[in-house]
């Protein structure tokens, strides 16, 4: 039997050889155009030969192209009008460090060639392969960890302390860090001690991921489990090092429905898997919406296309303003100070984890009163509120 036989029009033959100059990959456009890459080779041969005249219509000669000259011309256009699309939309990145430069490029990978975002761009593969393994160095962890704890201290003091008070609270907590680097922070992160004028709070969400609208807008009062869910990421010091704690909440009720601790700051091991725990708790509703901070774990592809998943409405802090997202970080510092700084010693990671959910699961969601429930427990709460369903049918 007679194979088919595909008959492709000269303006997409054109047209294909012209993209794998801008690509400068057979393969990567072969598959793109859904054609053999040894055909799309052929093409090519054809048009540095015949160019304009490669490839007429039926009944047609070819016309031979005797400038080779504006044939290399056109490759070398190709390839500027990609350096210069790549530049400017990444020359914002050069100068901003690793961290965002490398973010950059992984997430255009699809679009450009990864090794010519590298050459342009002055990032080399090696630094991109090591970035990809490690997005966040020690020292960016640190600092991160730092800024955390620095702005959960002023607000835990209702931003009355200044920065010799919080050092000596940071070192009560087991932080080795002078006044002046303690300043230092604060002024990036700008807070000031309450007096005249109102703080500014800069978080760090310089990244090119998926940034959602504050769809909550502080409004904590919600009528209905699984409405909202709120969710942030908080570390706690231990003997030799740190622990994560990512927690989600539902402001029906303040409850716990969702918690995992780790010793890594991927979403793999701290948004995600919280998550997973909440809906294996609670039933997701249909326009659930969950509300975090803009930090990376909340505002990558992993993570937002899971809550797609199960349709869930993302919402997100507005940049500098820790009050957006105020109920979770009340609970972090309840949690500190009834719990972990009443702790005599550095615990080891087995210690701290049995504290921590000791006092959550038994404790916090359980029995301890709550005044945004009408100083009840959540238990009580919930109880009077089906009681209350009840009668009502």
């Amino acid at each position: 039997m007679n194979k088919n036989v595909r008959h492709y029009d000269p303006i997409f033959k054109e047209n294909a050889v012209l993209l794998s100059y801008v690509r400068n990959t057979v393969s990567e456009t072969a598959d793109e155009l859904g054609v053999n890459p040894k055909m799309l080779s052929k093409w090519r041969t054809t048009y540095s030969k015949f160019a304009k005249g490669s490839f007429p219509c039926l009944g047609r000669k070819r016309v031979y192209y005797e400038n080779k000259e504006i044939y290399e011309l056109e490759k070398e256009l190709a390839d500027s009008q990609l350096r210069l699309e790549i530049l400017e939309k990444g020359i914002k990145y050069i100068n901003q460090g690793k961290q965002l430069l490398c973010n950059f490029i992984h997430q255009n990978r699809d679009k450009y060639p990864l090794y010519k975002m590298c050459e342009v761009l002055g990032a080399s593969h090696s630094t991109y392969d090591l970035w990809k393994k490690q997005p966040f160095s020690k020292t960016e962890t640190r600092v991160y960890l730092l800024k955390k704890e620095i702005s959960s201290i002023f607000f835990e003091f209702e931003q009355h302390k200044g920065a010799v008070l919080i050092t000596r609270e940071l070192h009560s907590r087991g932080f080795q860090i002078s006044e002046g680097q303690v300043s230092f922070w604060m002024k990036e992160l700008g807070l000031r001690s309450k007096v005249k004028k109102k703080f500014k709070v800069t978080t760090n969400s310089k990244h090119n991921l998926c940034i959602a609208p504050n769809v909550l807008n502080r409004q904590f009062k919600v009528d209905k489990p699984c409405k909202v869910w709120v969710s942030d990421i908080t570390y706690i010091r231990i003997d030799k090092r740190f622990l994560y704690l990512t927690v989600v909440m539902d402001l029906y009720d303040r409850k716990i429905i969702g918690l995992h601790l780790s010793s890594g700051l991927s979403t793999k091991v701290t948004t995600l898997p919280a998550f997973e725990k909440a809906i294996a708790n609670r039933p997701v509703t249909e326009g659930l919406i969950l509300h975090s901070d803009k930090g990376i774990q909340y505002a990558n592809k992993l993570f937002t296309n899971k809550l797609a998943e199960y349709n869930c409405i993302p919402s997100m802090s507005r940049t500098g303003d820790s009050y957006d997202n105020a109920v979770v970080e009340s609970f972090f510092n309840t949690l500190k100070r009834e719990a972990i700084y009443k702790q005599k010693r550095l615990l080891t990671t087995s210690e701290m984890k049995i504290v921590i959910l000791e006092y959550i699961e038994n404790w916090y969601n359980k029995k301890r009163i709550h005044s945004s429930l009408n100083y009840k427990s959540i238990e009580e709460f919930n109880n009077i509120n089906h009681e209350k369903e009840e009668d009502t049918l």
